[in-house]
């Protein structure tokens, strides 16, 4: 039934009238639906209905575990099934999904639709590698059962496709076996960006999760400044017979005053996490809640950045510019004033096969920025550099980027949009970001 709402957000708190429309069969739901979402975990307007349309259908209520093959790993489950529910069942059976995005509070379908990568791209890549089959239903009502080898254009643009080409219903991927359900983890400390992505880099060559985080309003000699944090499954030979829980969250009541975060307060915690650190080598035995989903254990986190909300321009610089274009971004987010209160850079392997998949090999920066009149600015300037540097954007993460722009850094666009059209002549599915971005009907 509907959810009687009179307005939608995403995680950026970007809101739009609208309601979601729930129902625990997920076939039916998704007959004549202008668009799925899942938990709402996208930062942008891609969850969001097109400005005519005040209404998607939520996915959240469709969580059944389908099937599973205990000798392969391969899991078939139904498209509003969360990350969390997942490591809750499998972690202490021996199992946990093969790439993990930042929290655990998004859906198998979201994850498919952003093709999500983690701390483990470079050498796991993004989840759709490791998607068997999906059942979407296009937009002509069709039920389609899709895969690398079945339909496979359809496939491979649904994976990343944003959901806009048809509502996905069900997932068949293949899960990982862990020797433990604990992470062995350390992380060091880099005194500048060339010191940072080098310490990034050697962590790569021989650690599975690898991920930095940077100071991002630091200047000159300290500009780029950061810890590196690195984790691996702790082995088996280890005498860790218990399964790890979640750790009770804190709960945000409601918006923080607008300006609690400024250049000045979040600095002084950058200062203080940077040399609380220390320069030595830490290292321990964590849950891997705490070592893949640390924000989680703040609930609604996002209510840190007040009534205006946040956006998260992430990018990805090609390894071919070399440490000198994570660095060019860096020194230009410092020229702009940009008050980046979160950055987080991350170690990207080879490109994805799915058609608008993010990565690329490079190198990932992922910041978070406070909604206000500048933002548009530093989001068009960000972008301009990005385009001379051959990045892209993530679709998951973006609310200011241009349709210009987008079109610049995106040579798959075209090859993208002709499968859509193929299954959406009518362009019947579409989203508040696809209007914007790719000129859709309202």
């Amino acid at each position: 039934m509907p959810r009687q709402k009179s307005q939608i957000a995403g995680w950026g708190r970007i809101a739009t009238r609208g309601r979601e429309r729930r129902l625990e069969d997920l076939f039916r739901l998704s007959e004549h639906a202008v668009l799925s979402r899942g938990l709402g975990r996208s930062y942008g307007d891609s969850s969001l209905p097109p400005p005519t349309c005040d209404e998607v259908v939520s996915t959240v209520l469709g969580n059944r575990l389908l099937d599973f093959n205990s000798e392969t790993g391969e899991l078939r489950a139904e498209a509003g099934t969360s990350l969390y529910l997942l490591a809750s069942v499998f972690l202490a059976r021996g199992w946990f999904v093969p790439v993990t995005p930042g929290t655990a509070f998004v859906t198998l379908g979201g994850m498919v639709a952003a093709d999500v990568h983690g701390k483990n791209h470079h050498v796991e890549g993004c989840i759709g590698a490791h998607v068997t089959k999906l059942t979407v239903r296009v937009a002509d009502g069709r039920l389609i059962e899709c895969s690398p080898n079945c339909e496979a254009t359809l496939f491979w643009a649904s994976v990343g496709g944003m959901g806009l080409t048809g509502h996905i219903l069900e997932v068949t991927l293949r899960m990982t076996r862990v020797p433990t359900p604990w992470i062995r983890a350390e992380s060091v400390r880099a005194e500048g960006i060339d010191a940072l992505l080098k310490e990034l880099a050697r962590s790569s060559a021989t650690w599975p999760f690898t991920v930095a985080w940077t100071d991002g309003l630091t200047r000159g000699r300290h500009l780029g400044r950061g810890i590196v944090y690195r984790g691996r499954w702790e082995d088996a030979t280890e005498d860790l017979r218990t399964v790890p829980t979640v750790a009770p969250s804190v709960t945000l009541p409601c918006n923080a005053p607008t300006g609690l975060l400024n250049r000045i307060s979040v600095g002084l915690f950058n200062s203080a996490m940077y040399r609380f650190h220390g320069n030595q080598t830490r290292m321990d035995i964590r849950s891997p809640y705490r070592f893949f989903y640390p924000l989680d254990l703040i609930s609604n986190w996002n209510r840190l950045y007040g009534r205006r909300g946040l956006t998260q321009y992430q990018c990805v610089v090609p390894r071919s510019r070399g440490p000198e274009g994570v660095r060019t971004m860096l020194e230009l987010m410092s020229q702009q004033r940009a008050r980046a209160f979160l950055c987080v850079i991350k170690d990207c392997g080879d490109e994805g096969q799915g058609t608008l998949s993010f990565p690329m090999r490079g190198t990932s920066l992922a910041i978070d920025l406070p909604v206000d009149g500048d933002t548009q600015r530093v989001v068009d300037t960000l972008n301009e550099q990005l385009i001379a540097l051959g990045g892209r954007i993530y679709l998951a993460k973006d609310t200011f980027t241009r349709a210009e722009h987008f079109r610049s850094m995106e040579p798959r666009l075209v090859q993208w949009q002709t499968v859509r059209r193929l299954w959406d002549p009518e362009l019947r599915l579409r989203s508040a970001q696809s209007v914007r971005l790719f000129g859709d009907p309202t």
